[in-house]
């Protein structure tokens, strides 16, 4: 086990780090006293306790000397403050990954020692579930032994890749905001459904798994989405009917064009951010 043996310290116990939490504790990566969760809100640190019964405390500087490995999981205009506050605790040994969107690995690395290990990860919301898409980029002083640790704790909520942090953009314009196009596409197929008079709350459910599955369907099988295209659709058949229309309205191009637009505007506040 990669982790096995090492203390995993969260700065940060909102959604997303509550969710990494639950992911490691309920997952078996770590015991439950090898997580150790600071936060300035106390109820959301007494939840943690009292549903995964993990350590926490209110002191990030205490927090940083006794862990291993640190998870920024605060908002991005916190990263900075925080990193100034336990910059001079953080060790060469240890392994930094931050989850603030938007935040490059230069601003991380300039606030912590020369040699200490920083890693870029962006996930994406369907970790609170654990069905998330992350990908992660290493910084400068990163190496193979922090990839092993940065795989085995996003692996605890869904899937996890390795990009170059220019990337990063795309990443965020594709499963970063790619589950709202998923929602929206739920959410027409449902209302499809009930036009052609299925209730709400069965065509809701409907829309939902059948998207699932056929993800499900992508990742398991290691075809092509084509090829699986191509066998449920019977020529001159109801499905074939169906890919016309979606393909002469624009829905590839469409979907192609929300990822670029969602990259380029991500860019932007990156741009914004650290100028």
């Amino acid at each position: 086990m990669p982790l096995t043996g090492l203390k995993v310290g969260l700065i940060g116990g909102g959604a997303m780090g509550g969710a990494l939490a639950a992911g490691l504790v309920k997952g078996g990566r770590i015991p439950q006293d090898a997580l150790l969760v600071s936060d300035v809100n106390v109820q959301r640190l007494q939840h943690l306790e009292e549903n995964l019964g993990v350590r926490t405390l209110q002191d990030n500087k205490l927090l940083v000397e006794r862990v291993d490995i640190v998870i920024l999981a605060v908002k991005p205009d916190v990263v900075v403050p925080v990193l100034q506050e336990v910059g001079s605790f953080l060790r060469p040994e240890q392994t930094v990954i931050s989850i603030a969107a938007g935040v490059p690995l230069r601003l991380v690395e300039k606030n912590v020692p020369q040699g200490v290990p920083v890693i870029r990860v962006m996930p994406n919301t369907p970790c609170l579930v654990g069905a998330g898409a992350s990908a992660y980029a290493l910084g400068s002083s990163a190496g193979p032994r922090d990839a092993v640790r940065v795989e085995a704790i996003f692996a605890s909520v869904g899937r996890v890749v390795p990009v170059k942090e220019a990337l990063l953009d795309a990443v965020t314009g594709l499963s970063g905001s790619g589950p709202a196009y998923v929602y929206l596409v739920v959410e027409a197929l449902a209302d499809g459904g009930v036009r052609m008079g299925l209730p709400r709350e069965v065509a809701l459910v409907l829309a939902a798994q059948t998207v699932l599955g056929a993800a499900k369907m992508v990742l398991e099988t290691g075809e092509h989405p084509a090829q699986l295209k191509d066998r449920v659709t019977t020529p001159g058949g109801t499905t074939a009917a169906g890919l016309f229309v979606l393909e002469d309205r624009g829905l590839r191009a469409a979907l192609i064009e929300a990822v670029k637009a969602a990259a380029a505007r991500s860019r932007e506040l990156s741009s914004a951010g650290t100028s």
